[in-house]
């Protein structure tokens, strides 16, 4: 089997199922369906299922006593929503969201107060040319540098190893590759890993991934070591060397593409540091119906460091976007990592 995160998360889905009380001998706590009730029920979700409290320096209890109080008759249904959606914005997670028939809760600052270093017009009219060639929602291009170009957009749904052949083949005279990245909010960590497997030559660590083991803020199991395998012959693996385009908005299983994609010897990371994401996340109810997603497994990169607050760019190669360069039809990005492939 290429790929070993598949089996890794199923095991983590029923470890925290247990924890939950899923099949399990004791009885869940009960709520009342109603205002106190259903907040009561959203603080203890999270109390004992959310994985970053610590790394977030969040004092949990502190958030139930400051948005408990705000509670009252008159509060209402969209007012309730709202000072849920407060509290669990305290913990600064992409990751985290409520959500209700009528809307869903979403923590922008996480990436809304950097600079999107992304203009993707800009990519495709003066360096592609509108010119390039698509598979999916990838599209790619040969740069006049004979630097091969993919952009991968999101990591939702992904290629068959026989079209990222294709894609490699059409670059086989090519020096070097970029990946890009940016503004990839992330999708599925197998379909990552499965680009991640035409990169390499060896079984390679991924990272490591726990899952919670009782309710306390600590109780984690230790950590289990992911691994990707090379593809299968006769599929193509691209060993040049390699720079992948981060930006903040660079998330969640982008951002663990980046993390490994870095750890490999001829791969460089360029960019802005990405905007984290590494909580596998999980969903529950309320007893109002209402649902809550958040990160519920920590997950690792391959050095055994926290990339929950972003994978910063390979040493020497943390560029931001020129607003000059910008307005003059230039992607300063892209064009360091082309110098940089190119020693020019």
């Amino acid at each position: 089997m290429k790929h070993h995160i598949v089996s890794l998360l199923v095991s983590v889905a029923f470890g925290f199922a247990a924890v939950l009380g899923f099949g399990a001998c004791h009885e869940i706590e009960g709520y009342e369906n109603d205002l106190k009730g259903n907040f009561e029920q959203l603080w203890k979700i999270m109390d004992e299922h959310y994985c970053f409290f610590e790394q977030k320096g969040v004092d949990w209890d502190e958030m139930r006593v400051k948005y408990g109080s705000q509670i009252n008759a008159r509060t209402g249904t969209k007012g309730l929503f709202r000072i849920m959606a407060a509290m669990l914005d305290e913990l600064k997670d992409g990751h985290v969201n409520l959500s209700a028939p009528f809307e869903t809760s979403y923590y922008r600052n996480w990436w809304s107060d950097y600079p999107q270093n992304y203009n993707e017009r800009l990519v495709q009219e003066k360096y592609l040319h509108f010119n390039y060639m698509s598979l999916g929602a990838v599209y790619y291009y040969t740069l006049p540098q004979n630097v091969g170009y993919i952009r991968i957009p999101s990591f939702e749904s992904g290629l068959g190893d026989g079209n990222i052949d294709n894609i490699l083949a059409t670059f086989a005279s090519a020096s070097a590759l970029i990946v890009d990245i940016r503004d990839n909010g992330g999708g599925n960590m197998n379909v990552a890993d499965n680009y991640i497997s035409h990169f390499i030559g060896e079984t390679v660590t991924a990272g490591f991934i726990s899952h919670k083991t009782g309710s306390g803020h600590s109780d984690f199991s230790a950590p289990r070591r992911m691994t990707v395998e090379p593809v299968a012959k006769p599929h193509l693996i691209w060993g040049k060397p390699v720079v992948v385009l981060t930006n903040r908005s660079t998330f969640s299983a982008a951002n663990y593409f980046a993390a490994v994609m870095k750890s490999l010897p001829h791969v460089t990371v360029v960019g802005a540091t990405t905007g984290g994401g590494a909580g596998v996340p999980f969903s529950s109810e309320l007893s109002c119906g209402w649902g809550v997603r958040f990160s519920a497994c920590p997950v690792l990169d391959p050095a055994g460091n926290l990339t929950e607050f972003g994978v910063e760019p390979s040493e020497g190669c943390a560029v931001d976007m020129n607003a000059l360069d910008e307005f003059s039809g230039k992607d300063t990005i892209l064009d360091f990592a082309v110098a940089m492939l190119t020693n020019q």
